[in-house]
Parts: structure tokens; C-alpha cells; sequence
């Protein structure tokens, strides 16, 4: 199955700031390329013109949603399929819908490249005004059981096609049961700066650590809205001197982070597919991570990460505690880890979504997804 000669509209956001999908869709519009696809980028977060309307709250959305409509009815005239990058929220209304939809009106196959933690939740409350664009998708794919399983029990068919992970960037020996000896190991978190991603329950889970191990260091790695109350939180705990914040990272910069860590915590509140959970696996650092949405699909407890419930300090510490203190269950945790991070390989990944890209583009056009 060949990509060369396709020409494809890949709608979605792009660093900065850098995120999973964000990543995902910038990775995947260069792997395409490679392939010798004529890939079309729709960016969805395109910076404010003039810059100064960012600071204005509602008003901006109308800035960057019109120039964001004008270039998907221009990309329209030049591709043979739509692959659009979607998540739940205003995301989904201001810039998931209406590609659908224009995709729709100019006869042109859509593909919905479903992504977020909260999917259950954002259905749950408007699921009403979500299945009208939903029924006009050709086809929806989603990176894992758990978005399979949400769509499902709604009746919609999906196909799995995981995110993808650049295994040679993130691929460095790390010898665990050397570092999992030592009196100063290194924990880092790589989430956004957001509540969602719950790092004050990281910071508060670090403080019980440092009484076995008080030269341990905590690095977090991440921009967000949160930042200064979780400054504050740590100078309350008395650990200013101990975390780091290093604000936004490129992916090198990021890869030589997880060379020097001995953990990564994953303590995020409602989760999809992270990204920062494969690189880690990717890197052989062992992961501890909250058990929500699709991570108890990703990795096995005890097998390939140790998983602890949400807003739960005191059993994240102790899993952190587990793997310091117990370096052989931390190597073979890691080996299974990185074993299992294979499947998420581009070489793994190609045909699955290839094979998507020429169902939609064989099929009839008065066809629409899979409905159960």
C-alpha cells in the first residue's frame, strides 16, 4: 500500500505551544511527505494578526476561526481527502466541525482522527449538537481501545490507528538498576502546566519521597496558566531548591531529559494516549502513572508501569518509592516498557492508516461511516 500521489488535507494544531496532538500532527505531515504524499497543512492555532487580539478574550476566537474557514475552502479545491486531527470542547465546534462539514459540501472524504481524554465526558453533555458531523465523517479513527470503546457505546465504528512515536529519537540505554541505587535520583514530569494534568498531587507525592531519599530532584516540563501556583505550592512545601521548572522544551531537549531521569510520573486527572507516557517507555524510564481514561489501555499495571489512582499522593509516592528501592523490578518494568512502545512505531502505524486513506477514497460518496 502506497502513500506517493495521494494529496491529503491534514487539519490540526502545530507547535507552539507543543503538545500530543500538536506533535502528532506535525510528526505525522513529515512522515506522510517521506511516504510521497502531497500533505496540505490546515493549522488550527495559527497565531493572532495583529498579535494584540490574543489578549482579547471571545472576540479572538472570530480572528482566527474566519481565516481558518477561508483556507479550508481554498484546500478543498486541492486535495482527495480531509484528515482531521479532533479533540473534545470548543476544539471540536470552532475547528473539527466545520472541516467536516466543507469537507462534506465539496464532495470531498473526511477522516476524523478522534483524540482526548475527556471524549466520555464532552459527549456525555453535547452529544446532541456533536452526531450531525459525526454521521458525515467517512470514516473515524482513534489511537486507542479506550476512544473505541467510547464511540462504540454510542453506535459509531471506529478503527484503531495509535499515535506515533519517533523510536530513534527516544531510544537511550538507561541502566536502571544503576540509578535506582543512587541516594539522588531524578524524577521529572513532562505535562503542560494545566489542571487537568493534576501536577500539584506530582509536587505533593515528591515531598513524601524526599524523606527517603532527601537529594532527590524533581524536574517538571511544561508550560501552562498553572505555573505560579505550583512555584507557590512547592516553596510551601519547602522544596523550591529540589524542583525545576523548565518551562517549555523542544523534542531534543525533551530526549535528553529522559536520559537523565530515573522516573517519569504521569499524575494527570482524565487522559487519552500522552504522548510523555510512550517517550518515556521509548527511553527504558520506568513510569508511574494515575489509571484514568486509556492508560490502563496502553500499559499493564506492574508489567509495563506501575499505575496509582487520581489525586492520590500518598500511593504515588509509594509506586516512586518501588521502583527507587527495588531496581529489579524497576529493569524488568522497563525492558517490558520499552518492548512494548514497538507497536507505536511509524513501520507499525503506515498501514493501518493507509489502509483508511483508501477505503474512504474507493468508497461511494453517498457512504458515511460505519453507524451500529
Amino acid at each position: 500500500m502506497k502513500a506517493s500521489g495521494m494529496r491529503i488535507g491534514l487539519v490540526g494544531p502545530l507547535p507552539p505551544p507543543s503538545g500530543g496532538m500538536a506533535n502528532q500532527t506535525l510528526q505525522l505531515a513529515k512522515l506522510l511527505r517521506e511516504e510521497g504524499a502531497a500533505v496540505e497543512l490546515i493549522q488550527v492555532n495559527r497565531a493572532y494578526r495583529p498579535y494584540w487580539i490574543g489578549r482579547l478574550k471571545g472576540i479572538r476566537a472570530i480572528f482566527r476561526l474566519l481565516p481558518y474557514l477561508a483556507r479550508l475552502w481554498q484546500s478543498a479545491g486541492k486535495v482527495q481527502v480531509f484528515h482531521v486531527m479532533a479533540n473534545s470542547g470548543w476544539s471540536w465546534h470552532l475547528f473539527a466541525a466545520p472541516a467536516i462539514w466543507i469537507a462534506r459540501l465539496t464532495g470531498i472524504p473526511v477522516v476524523v482522527n478522534y483524540h482526548g481524554g475527556e471524549a466520555d465526558a464532552f459527549f456525555d453533555n453535547a452529544f446532541f449538537w456533536i452526531k450531525p458531523s459525526l454521521y458525515r465523517a467517512d470514516a473515524i479513527i482513534v489511537p486507542s481501545s479506550f476512544l473505541e470503546a467510547v464511540f462504540e457505546k454510542r453506535g459509531f465504528s471506529t478503527s484503531i490507528v495509535p499515535n506515533i512515536i519517533d523510536l530513534s529519537r527516544f531510544s537511550a540505554e538507561t541502566d536502571v538498576e544503576a540509578s535506582s541505587k543512587t541516594n539522588s535520583p531524578h524524577i521529572i514530569v513532562t505535562r503542560n502546566l494545566e489542571l487537568i494534568y493534576d501536577n500539584a498531587t506530582a509536587l505533593r507525592a515528591f515531598s513524601i519521597v524526599k524523606h527517603t531519599f532527601p537529594g532527590a530532584t524533581l524536574i517538571i516540563a511544561g508550560s501552562g496558566p498553572e505555573r505560579e501556583a505550583l512555584e507557590k505550592l512547592a516553596a510551601v512545601l519547602g522544596m523550591t531548591d529540589a524542583v525545576t521548572f523548565t518551562g517549555r522544551m523542544d523534542t531534543d531537549g525533551m530526549a535528553a531529559l529522559y536520559r537523565g531521569a530515573d522516573v517519569m510520573v504521569n499524575p494527570s486527572l482524565a487522559d487519552n494516549m500522552p504522548i510523555s507516557i510512550l517517550e518515556a517507555l521509548a527511553s527504558g524510564v520506568p513510569v508511574v502513572s494515575t489509571d484514568v481514561g486509556g492508560v490502563p489501555y496502553m500499559v499493564e499495571h506492574g508489567k509495563t508501569a506501575l499505575l496509582v489512582p487520581a489525586q492520590d499522593p500518598a500511593a504515588m509516592a509509594d509506586a516512586i518509592l518501588t521502583l527507587l528501592n527495588e531496581p529489579v523490578q524497576a529493569r524488568q518494568i522497563s525492558k517490558a516498557g520499552k518492548e512494548s512502545v514497538q507497536q507505536y512505531a511509524w513501520s507499525e502505524v503506515r498501514d493501518r492508516l493507509l489502509c483508511v486513506y483508501e477505503q474512504v477514497l474507493t468508497r461511494p460518496r453517498t457512504s458515511a461511516v460505519g453507524i451500529k
